[in-house]
């Protein structure tokens, strides 16, 4: 997975509809390959005109992208990096880690939803406000070899590429995927049986219709 840190994420995270199509599409992904147990989520509307987009692997890492109308609010937890608020106890975050955060985005961090135990687990952060033309991080600096997980967490989101996605479902899921019906999905392409059976001949396509429908995934005409 690419080696980078929050101020390199920033740099490489694509415009915030690109991102948002690519959030979407990993989560039909998921559900059409393992519908009992996916990792990625999207969920529209999780808040009055906001959208969340989800990543939790089971093994204690996981992200969250907050598509709020005053802006993007990304963030990650990565268990085993420098980072990790867990090196110290009380738990704190990496310096600098949310200075700057815009007061429109800035509630997020305390959302009770977002909250481990009462605190805000995480060693990534970036946003992105609405109509700004670059994402930005707050000031944290890292010696050399120190990491916050940011390659590790965002990097398949970074490349978007069919190649990508699909290496990193092998590995997780440990069975081929078909390039060429990932590809359709980040193209955003409608859902159409032929996707679905190519991923999984076992899915039955009228219910991983119904289950992208409420993605807000567009669905080929029967």
């Amino acid at each position: 997975m690419t080696v980078m840190n929050v101020q390199e994420l920033v740099t490489v995270l694509p415009d915030p509809g690109v991102l948002r199509a690519r959030c979407r599409a990993l989560a039909l992904l998921d559900i059409v390959l393992d519908g009992f147990a996916p990792r990625h989520g999207y969920v529209p509307g999780w808040r009055a005109g906001v959208d969340l987009a989800t990543m939790e692997n089971g093994s204690g890492d996981l992200y969250g992208i907050v598509f709020d109308p005053a802006g993007v609010f990304l963030y990650g937890f990565d268990h085993e990096c420098d980072a990790t608020p867990w090196r110290e106890w009380p738990r704190a975050h990496w310096p600098g880690l949310l200075e700057g955060l815009p007061a429109a985005l800035a509630h997020y961090p305390a959302d009770p939803e977002l909250q481990f135990e009462g605190f805000f687990d995480v060693t990534v952060c970036a946003w992105r406000e609405t109509g700004a033309t670059s994402w930005q991080c707050g000031p944290v600096v890292f010696e050399p070899g120190e990491s916050d997980g940011a390659g590790w967490l965002f990097g398949v989101l970074t490349d978007g590429s069919a190649e990508a996605v699909c290496s990193d479902a092998e590995d997780y899921y440990e069975r081929p995927v078909d390039r060429q019906a990932v590809a359709a999905l980040l193209a955003g392409a409608p859902l159409d049986p032929r996707t679905v059976g190519a991923l999984n001949p076992a899915a039955d396509f009228e219910v991983m219709a119904e289950r992208a429908g409420l993605l807000g995934y567009a669905v080929a005409d029967a």
